[in-house]
């Protein structure tokens, strides 16, 4: 059974001749001819989201996890804005998200007709392409679809396919009345050659920082994790979104270099800071290489290089692998550089063990349990604000897959993204999230695909409590109120309404005994909601980093 408009059939035939396998549906009614066209077919693998926002950030974390593109389909008017959270996500993540918008003919618009509004170009900042279609199956509309499927994946990111239809909606027939021309657009693939150069400067320096951002597991090959962790003048840092791991990587940033002072500072400045992968998380280190600036920074990423630190001075277009490749030799040059910061991390690690072992109940003693306790060869979501922040903190075992949506760093959308990826990936999820994040996102819990074993450990602390560890930081009525957001709301309601299994703890011995048997529950999905002092936590945290010196 197929949907009788010509342009709804193209869309669908294009999507399975391009491979778009998952396709997420929000119930309407302008959309009804792609609905009734998908979910018909038994190619495709359907899903109905009701909440718009939840749907978009569901279908991320599916294409995040599977790294092909995956469609979010929805009826006209503010329907397709509250994809635009995603969308932005998507394209500062490099995500391959296609949205299609069902509109009203362009004779509906703005002429005071029902659930309209002007949906071509309407997220244009952030989509790579826009294919604002007629109303008419057309090879130019054929090129348009294809085209857009063709950016999704070449260039990493959003797109818009804004597809009219009118009325009636609900007509199907038995045959197919479109064939589309399928294109095969040629991608070349660009020859990289790194030049002598590049590799005399990195032989000869004696400082060279390695950061990494955010990287899909297993993204870089073992040997050259090998050269450089054996490299007296490289240092490694990573975060916990790096998904790298090696015993002389530095994991914890903000633990290393918030006790320096200026001196500490020259002497770990770099002559070069060789960077690849996504976001950074620490404010810390982009204000450290903004300040002591290196001679050299180079970025390697096949499409974009941010400057960051305002010190990019050039950006290689290719894959990490191929430039490693070219780089690296297994000759060094002398240098203390790394024992040097080796010397500093030994001294920092012991005292974060004997700070933690004195300290009460809190966010950061929680934190540490957590980390320490993990089930190996899980995928760890995390959400953003203080959660993230936390865990760069803590040792994680090198089994553990860690994803946060730091493309633009909002707390809108991780539990639905969390959900999603869980559905898509083979290894049983976690996602770590704040009260504020997990309720500003509720509806994420409002669909049949939660796998069994998705597990939420929620931090409750009654509020945003970020925002008591940012400067400026006064309790007043007007913090409280419309900074940190206090409340007194928990998560068991939540719970019982959809169905998860609910574990509560607000001490040392009451988390020791919910986390086994929250660990345990594989029969639905479960929370274990944690409630932490909320007027602790700052002070403990801030404290940790004054004892550090």
């Amino acid at each position: 059974m197929y949907p009788k408009i010509p342009l709804a059939q193209s869309i669908i035939e294009i999507c399975q001749q391009k491979g778009v396998q998952h396709i997420v549906i929000s119930p309407g009614s302008r959309n009804a001819p792609l609905t009734i066209g998908f979910t018909n077919n038994p190619y495709f693998k359907c899903y109905s989201i009701a909440d718009e926002r939840c749907a978009a950030f569901f279908a991320l974390g599916i294409a995040q996890q599977i790294q092909k593109p995956v469609a979010v389909v929805c009826t006209s008017g503010s329907a397709v804005l509250n994809y635009y959270p995603a969308v932005a996500e998507a394209f500062y993540s490099q995500i391959p998200l296609v949205v299609v918008s069902a509109d009203r003919p362009q004779s509906k618009i703005d002429i005071g007709d029902g659930q309209t509004i002007r949906q071509e170009n309407v997220m244009g900042n952030h989509c790579l392409y826009n294919a604002n279609l007629r109303e008419d199956a057309s090879a130019e509309n054929d090129h348009h679809i294809q085209m857009a499927l063709h950016v999704a994946v070449t260039q990493k990111g959003p797109v818009h396919i804004n597809a009219p239809f009118e009325e009636p909606l609900y007509e199907t027939v038995t045959e197919l009345q479109v064939n589309p021309e399928i294109i095969e657009f040629i991608t070349e693939d660009k020859h990289f050659s790194l030049g002598n150069n590049t590799k005399e400067t990195w032989n000869k320096a004696t400082k060279k920082l390695v950061l990494v951002g955010e990287l899909f597991p297993n993204s870089l090959e073992q040997k050259y994790l090998d050269i450089l962790a054996h490299d007296p003048s490289v240092v490694v840092l990573t975060e916990k979104t790096s998904n790298l791991h090696h015993p002389t990587f530095i994991n914890q940033i903000d633990t290393l270099i918030t006790p320096f002072d200026d001196e500490d500072f020259k002497a770990f400045q770099p002559e070069i800071l060789l960077t690849f992968g996504g976001m950074v998380v620490s404010k810390r280190i982009k204000a450290f290489l903004r300040k002591y600036k290196p001679v050299h920074h180079w970025h390697v990423d096949e499409l974009r290089a941010y400057d960051t630190f305002g010190a990019l001075t050039f950006h290689y277009e290719t894959k990490i692998n191929t430039f490693l490749n070219q780089l690296l030799t297994v000759d060094t040059m002398e240098s203390s550089y790394k024992s040097s910061i080796a010397t500093i991390w030994k001294d920092r690690v012991t005292k974060q063990e004997e700070y933690t072992a004195k300290i009460p109940f809190s966010d950061f003693k929680v934190f540490d349990f957590i980390c320490q306790n993990l089930p190996t060869n899980s995928q760890l979501q995390v959400s953003n604000s203080s959660a993230i922040r936390y865990l760069q903190l803590f040792d994680l075992d090198s089994s553990l897959q860690v994803f946060c949506n730091r493309g633009t760093s909002g707390i809108d959308g991780s539990t639905s993204t969390a959900i999603g990826a869980a559905l898509a990936s083979d290894l049983p999820t976690i996602l770590i999230t704040g009260d504020i994040s997990f309720l500003y996102d509720s509806n994420a819990l409002w669909n049949n695909y939660i796998p069994k074993n998705f597990k939420i450990i929620l931090l409750n602390n009654s509020g945003g409590g970020i925002f008591r560890i940012l400067p400026g930081h006064q309790e007043t009525e007007t913090f409280n109120r419309y900074f940190e957001t206090s409340h007194q709301l928990n998560a068991s309601h939540l719970a019982n309404m959809y169905g998860l299994d609910y574990f509560e703890a607000n001490d040392e011995t009451s988390l020791q005994q919910q986390y086994s048997a929250f660990l345990n529950q594989n029969e639905k999905p479960s929370i274990l909601e944690i409630f932490t002092p909320e007027k602790v936590n700052n002070g403990i945290l801030l404290a940790f980093f004054s004892q550090l010196s």
